[in-house]
Order: structure tokens, then sequence, then C-alpha cells
């Protein structure tokens, strides 16, 4: 197979502490920071201008470069309390805009910290995933977190959208969806412009446990073409247990996605980055995932992010980590060259190349034999026809 010239160009790897940097911090103390200056072409949105003149607030975004940078917001949520987490999320975005990022992450269901406050032990399944006798369905504890819900042109969600326009910074937030039947685990990525680019909403709910088996799932994979100061890129998202089926990020890619956003809530060992590592190498697309830090209940940190190149231009093998963070709460920069990444996808032979669809009507059975019978947060037997 034809083999890419690889860029010696860096690829991000700068993490950030926690809070955001002092009011008056210069532009070259930010670069310093992890930050960097752009150059080129002009920026579309309403406020690049006066950016550039250097009479509005944020680093100045002087047009086109190769690097897409992604910060993976690794902060700590405070459960229910909507307010303080609008303003933990306003303020880690403020550090990402000063840093440089052209997009900004969060981990899943933002709004209410991925909480779910039940009082009391849950109903449901151990971390063994034994499966909960049936009938036991926290009824009060479902009944305070459906409450939690917002809607996409709520507040908390518009927040966002108003501060992606103040900042020239693409932001992906994720909340807990009002939705007709039940809730939602969405998440919607607005542009530097502030407008929609994109909202999609977990397909792959763990129904196995609650207050997920409460959400209504998702239905479709939406790719989207993002304005960003490294031009228009194409951009889908998966959130958290989407990444553990192989069928999901193929999607995106088949669809053109050439980044993939991961909003997660979980440990994040080494199984699960190796399956991430792998979904990037497969789909020849980049991830990049934002967890919880190690203070969140079932979190570790190790907010993530890879890039497909597997070779280098002599055929050597290369790691494919962009940044790995720590346990800690920061902002980390991930950066992906996008040209390199282009000429990849054009090349290679993986992703959409060589495919042999014809041949793979098995994977679109919903038939389920054993090994693989499991049942619901219920105890009933899963079906997934009735997802």
């Amino acid at each position: 197979a034809a083999r890419t010239s690889a860029r010696a160009a860096s690829r991000g790897r700068a993490a950030a502490g926690w809070p955001p940097p002092a009011a008056g911090t210069t532009r070259d103390e930010l670069v310093g920071l992890g930050g960097r200056a752009k150059t080129g072409g002009a920026a579309p949105c309403r406020r690049a201008a006066a950016i550039a003149r250097g009479s509005a607030a944020g680093p100045r975004r002087l047009g086109m470069n190769a690097t897409l940078t992604v910060a993976l917001l690794q902060i700590e949520a405070a459960g229910y309390d909507q307010d303080e987490n609008l303003r933990r999320g306003a303020a880690a975005c403020r550090q990402a805009a000063a840093l440089g990022a052209d997009i900004a992450l969060f981990p899943e269901m933002w709004n209410i910290g991925y909480g779910f406050e039940a009082g009391a032990a849950v109903p449901g399944p151990a971390p063994e995933r034994v499966p909960a006798p049936a009938g036991t369905a926290p009824e009060a504890a479902l009944t305070r977190w459906r409450g939690q819900t917002t809607t996409r042109d709520g507040p908390f969600v518009a927040h966002f959208a108003h501060l992606a326009a103040e900042l020239d910074l693409a932001i992906a937030v994720t909340y807990l969806e009002e939705w007709p039947v039940g809730p939602r685990n969405t998440v919607t990525l607005f542009d530097r412009c502030g407008r929609e680019a994109l909202t999609y909403a977990k397909v792959h709910t763990c129904d196995f446990d609650w207050p997920e088996a409460a959400l209504t799932p998702g239905d479709a994979f939406p790719v989207a073409a993002l304005d960003t100061a490294a031009g228009p890129v194409r951009v889908g998202a998966m959130i958290c247990f989407d990444r553990e089926f192989p069928e999901t990020a193929r999607i995106l890619a088949l669809e053109g996605a050439e980044v993939i956003l991961v909003p997660n809530a979980c440990p994040m060992e080494e199984n699960r980055t190796g399956q991430l590592r792998a979904r990037a190498f497969e789909d020849m697309v980049a991830i990049a995932l934002a967890n919880y830090p190690a203070t969140h209940e079932d979190c570790d940190g190790h907010s993530v992010a890879f890039h497909p190149c597997v070779y280098d231009d002599v055929g050597g093998s290369r790691d494919t980590l962009v940044v790995r963070a720590g346990p800690d709460a920061g902002v980390v920069l991930a950066g992906f060259d996008v040209a390199e990444l282009r000429a990849w996808r054009q090349t290679e032979v993986w992703g959409g190349a060589y495919r042999r669809p014809h041949r793979y009507d098995r994977l679109v059975s919903d038939a389920v034999a054993e090994p693989f019978r499991r049942t619901d947060a219920a105890g009933r037997p899963y079906d997934p026809r009735r997802r």
C-alpha cells in the first residue's frame, strides 16, 4: 500500500492547568501555555475583523492553519446544580479559546455532570453487570432525573451558542435533552459563529443500567461540515458506550467524518483506550475523547486523542497517540494535521476502501443468540427491536 509522507509538525500535545489564566495574561504568555497564533487568510465570523484588529477579546485568528486543535475539557461538574455547571463550563471554554483551540469538547451529559442522585443504592446491575431483579426501577430518583432535562433551544444550551460566537470557538456541549417519549443523551456542536452544526443523540444507550435504560436512543449518525480557522472539516460524534461498537465509527467514516468527537463518562483504562485507537486506525479518522477527572464517580480522567496515520514516510510504525491526560482536572489540547489526515485518507487501504458489504448481511440482523443474550435494567430479556 502507498504510504503518505509524514510531517514533523507538532501534534498539540500540550496540557494546561485549571483554573483559567488570570485576566491580563498576554498573548505571548498564552502561546507559552500551549496556545498558538494562526496565520493566513480571513475568518468569516462577525467578530473576526474585530479580533484581527485586536479590538475584541480572544486570541488573534488571522486565518488558515493546517492544525485543527480540540480542547478536551476534563473538568469536574457539580451534579444537578446546572447554574454552577454552566459557570464552570463557560470558564473552561474561555480557557480553551485563550489557548488557541478550534473546538471545545465537553464530557458526557455536562448539564448534570452525568449525575443520578438516587438518594440510596440504585437498583440495577452491579459493577460486574449482574442483571437487576425485575421491577426494581428507582421511580422517585428517575422522576427527579427526568426533571433535569433541558431543551436544545433552552437557556443552558443557548448560552454555549452565544459563547461560541463570542470566543470564535466551536463548542460541543452535552446535556440531558427533553424529548417527548423520554430524555435523550445529546451533544450539540456549535460552530465558531454560534450556529448549530450538528446534534447527535446517543444510539447505544446503556440499557443494562439505570438511568440510561430510561433514555430514548438516537436514531441516526449525522456528520456535518464544521467551519474552523483550519478550513471546513467534516465532524461526527459518538457518546461513551457508542465507541464500544465498531459500527458507530464505521458509519460516521462512511458518511465522510474526518474527525469524531467523543463525550465520555466512564473509566478510560487501557482496554477502552485501545478500542479507541483501533477505531481511528480502522476507519482512518481522527478521534478526540473528553472524560471527567478521577474526582468524578466512576471516572478516571485520561481524556485521549488518536490520529490514524500508522506509518511514516518510509513504512515504519508510528504511535498514533496524540495526547492522553492524567487523572486530574484540566484542559488538554489535541492537535491534528488536517493536510496529513486527508492525504492518508486518499491513499490508504482501510476505512471504506476495500470493504465487502454484500457479505455482511449478518451485521444487520437483529437476532441475538447465545452467548450474547442479556436482560435489561428491569430484568426483562433484552430485545434491541424495542429500542
